[in-house]
């Protein structure tokens, strides 16, 4: 009689459902139509925006990005849409402002919303007898992969090193918070906790480094798609204009993730096992196939090493490890005269100076009583002959010179001209250790929340 121990087992029945493959002979009209949009859309959206400035790494001679859109050709067309099509009564913005909901960026997304809709129409009329899209579909699949993953690379390293948002500048800290935009209270809140921009930044070079490697793009765009889904819900809550890039990052992300929706669901939703990936080869030969990998692992490197590169180079001119004003600091004017006649700190007086502030070595910021916030000037100072030359940015007539002392460290005694106008002014350096935000930062043990 056989033990219940010497028994065979019986393995458990698992379910395997089998790959969507888009290798397959046949695809199914809706399929087809659907690759044939997005081929299109997407296509011109990263050729013609600043994804492709990211995948090549492409700046002009004016240090800003090169976009396809912003080309003269392309310029002159937008411009006539704006007036003639869409009525706007008004000259739009053609050039870079840092903004990226520009009118012009909504002309440059509806061209290319009805190119993908009339050339989707016109190739499904005329490729009607295809079957599939497979080798193209490889191909397209690693361009909008390496895209996708650039884009994110471009950000990540400008987070990594936080410069995206830095640490609030000495005018910045001196503003009442009532006074800031939305956009600034998250440029702010962020730049105050550098510790988790780094994080956000980590998390956006990782999905950007797994998008280089064919094996992790599943992965890769699962990461991007919960970064890009941050950075938009992010946008739109604080208005800060970078909403239709964030917001095709997510569509990008979506896109390389949809042939694998099925495994996914199986995987995270159904209870049940998932085949491996189809493969994706875009070549028939091993080796050749080999190299593309080799060549797409060397080229997202390269990416990263280089916009890292760039980060730290920015680091060290505006970031961070920036070099200071040999005058830096917050001075509160404790004695101001204006043409021989001493002001009283009234805050109605518009004319005296309340704050002269020196963070980055070429600007100075004068905040008059009546101002909650400074009026930035461009600054040279010359420490050897002590004297320095403030100059209005946007109108070149303002013009101060000035000579100083410094009986202490915390003393300065400015004399000269400013704007005409004879002034002396005596002033006290402010400690910026006193600012809360400043010193406050970490604490593994908290008593009480400190929530001020």
């Amino acid at each position: 009689m056989m033990a219940v121990a010497d028994q065979p087992a019986i393995a458990p029945r698992v379910s395997v459902q089998p790959a969507d493959s888009v290798f397959t002979p046949e695809w199914s009209a809706t399929k087809r139509l659907a690759f044939r949009w997005c081929f299109l859309y997407f296509g011109l959206y990263v050729v013609l925006t600043q994804m492709l400035t990211s995948l090549l790494l492409a700046t002009t001679n004016d240090s800003g990005a090169f976009e396809v859109d912003m080309t003269p050709p392309a310029r002159a067309i937008v411009v006539w849409l704006a007036s003639h099509v869409f009525r706007i009564g008004h000259p739009i913005a053609t050039v870079e402002t840092g903004s990226g909901d520009r009118y012009y960026d909504w002309i440059v997304l509806a061209v290319i919303l009805a190119l993908a809709v009339v050339g989707t129409v016109i190739w499904s009329v005329v490729d009607r007898r295809r079957e599939s899209y497979a080798k193209l579909y490889s191909w397209f699949y690693v361009f909008a992969r390496l895209s996708l993953g650039a884009t994110m690379l471009t950000y990540g390293a400008a987070k990594v090193l936080p410069l995206q948002m830095p640490f609030p500048f000495l005018t910045r800290l001196v503003e009442p918070y009532g006074n800031f935009s939305p956009m600034g209270v998250l440029w702010s809140s962020i730049g105050a906790a550098p510790a988790y921009e780094i994080f956000a930044g980590c998390a956006e070079m990782l999905g950007g480094i797994l998008m280089f490697v064919p094996r992790t793009a599943t992965l890769g765009a699962l990461v991007c798609l919960a970064d890009a889904t941050q950075v938009f819900l992010l946008n739109m809550t604080y208005d800060v204009p970078v909403k239709l890039l964030a917001f095709h990052l997510i569509l990008l992300s979506l896109f390389l993730l949809a042939f694998d929706a099925r495994r996914l669901a199986n995987l995270f939703f159904l209870n049940r096992g998932a085949a491996p990936s189809s493969p994706r080869p875009l070549f028939r030969s091993v080796r050749a196939n080999r190299i593309a990998l080799v060549v797409q692992i060397l080229f997202g490197v390269w990416l990263a090493g280089a916009n890292l590169y760039g980060s730290i180079s920015v680091y060290n001119v505006y970031g961070p490890g920036r070099p200071k004003s040999p005058l830096y600091g917050i001075w509160n004017v404790e004695s101001f005269a204006l043409d021989g006649q001493l002001r009283p700190p009234l805050t109605t007086d518009s004319a005296r100076w309340q704050r002269l502030i020196f963070d980055f070595p070429q600007y100075a910021s004068i905040q008059n009583m009546d101002e909650e916030r400074g009026r930035t000037y461009g600054a040279k100072v010359d420490v050897n002959a002590k004297t320095f030359v403030l100059s209005g940015l946007a109108d070149k007539n303002q013009q101060g010179n000035f000579s100083f002392t410094q009986p202490s460290a915390t003393e300065l005694i400015v004399d000269g001209v400013m704007d005409g106008h004879k002034v002396h002014a005596q002033m006290e350096l402010f400690d910026r250790s006193k600012f809360l935000l400043v010193t406050r930062g970490f604490h593994w043990i908290s008593e009480r929340p400190f929530n001020r």
